[in-house]
């Protein structure tokens, strides 16, 4: 029997460990941390009204040197009706272990096994009439979950991308001239760290701006404020995962991606960082997802961050209305298929 306990979120939060057995580092563990939505008023029970989103279960996987924290994010998906359950991918967050390499992977399809454990949970607490699976990725999450979707099509009805780590910084060409050096690199040292380039300045950006009450619930293990260490194994799958996006995943659910209007360089600090996405190029990422599959909508908020739900709140409260506008349409699209063709 399944031991759901009270999530570090408080109150409204809960999780579960999800075996994934161990390697040369010990045990491995994802966490699959979940929130459902508040029973309907007994008066719109009666009268038969229901939330927008009520058959919908939407599973979020976070991006690099990160985890699940964003109260704020789930309660827009419960307060609508839907059951809303993140991951806390192996090594990661809630998941992470002492003696562990933080992040550390060597393949993006082994996180395939957290995500079909975690899809058998959600489905086996199911009561009543089958539900629509929605995937929501952040960074590194969305390329996660974009490899994922392409690999098993028919098991989500729709994917939305927040910044999705697509391609490399640079280009493409980059890509593919530094997989070899790379390559070579993981041949003698696949653990060798590569040089950090993270001044800690998209972490201050998101607290001059972001969800001050999200932000507050950070922990700096497993979110420093710079990242963990890229290490040459971990690179290698990540580049691999973008040469995959490159030739095309044709994803058979409609995907949604947001954006930031601009990246900025993090040479220094400086207010434009509170007003761009300093991590990725955002123009080669918005290219890079019209690979994602046939019908791909892309969003470009101007002043996001990198995590367009860690902007400040002007761009936060315009990225959900751009996800609701999108569920409506992705719903009413749904109603139109279900309904019996028209006879002339």
């Amino acid at each position: 029997m399944r031991q759901w306990r009270e999530d570090v979120l408080g109150p409204g939060f809960e999780c579960l460990d999800l075996d994934l057995g161990e390697d040369e580092e010990g045990p491995l563990v994802a966490t699959l941390v979940r929130s459902l939505p508040a029973r309907r008023p007994l008066a719109a029970r009666l009268l038969g009204r229901s939330r927008p989103l009520e058959d919908v279960d939407v599973l979020y996987v976070h991006g690099w040197s990160d985890y699940f924290f964003q109260r704020e994010l789930a309660r827009f998906w419960t307060s609508r009706g839907a059951r809303f359950f993140a991951l806390d991918l192996r090594k990661y967050g809630r998941s992470l272990r002492e003696g562990q390499t933080a992040g550390y992977i060597e393949n993006l399809d082994d996180y395939h096994a957290e995500i079909e454990l975690g899809l058998q949970v959600i489905a086996g607490d199911v009561e009543g009439p089958a539900r629509r699976l929605v995937l929501l990725g952040h960074s590194t999450g969305g390329l996660v979950l974009s490899l994922w979707a392409a690999a098993h099509p028919g098991c989500a009805e729709a994917l939305i991308l927040n910044s999705p780590w697509l391609e490399f910084q640079l280009s493409g060409a980059v890509r593919q001239m530094l997989m070899p050096i790379i390559n070579l690199g993981v041949r003698f040292n696949s653990r060798e760290v590569a040089p950090q380039l993270d001044y800690g300045f998209y972490s201050r950006a998101q607290r001059e701006v972001g969800p001050a009450e999200d932000l507050a619930l950070v922990d700096e293990r497993w979110r420093p404020e710079r990242t963990h260490a890229v290490l040459n194994g971990w690179l290698r799958a990540v580049l691999e995962g973008h040469a995959r996006v490159s030739r095309g995943l044709a994803i058979d659910a409609p995907v949604q991606v947001m954006l930031s209007a601009r990246s900025a360089l993090p040479a220094r600090w400086g207010e434009e960082m509170t007003r761009a996405d300093s991590v990725l190029d955002v123009e080669a990422v918005a290219r890079s997802s019209l690979r994602l599959g046939s019908s791909v909508t892309v969003e470009r908020l101007d002043g996001a961050l990198h995590d367009v739900f860690l902007s400040r709140e002007a761009v936060r409260r315009e990225a959900y209305a751009r996800m609701e506008r999108w569920l409506i349409g992705w719903q009413a699209a749904g109603r139109a298929a279900a309904q019996p063709a028209e006879t002339g």
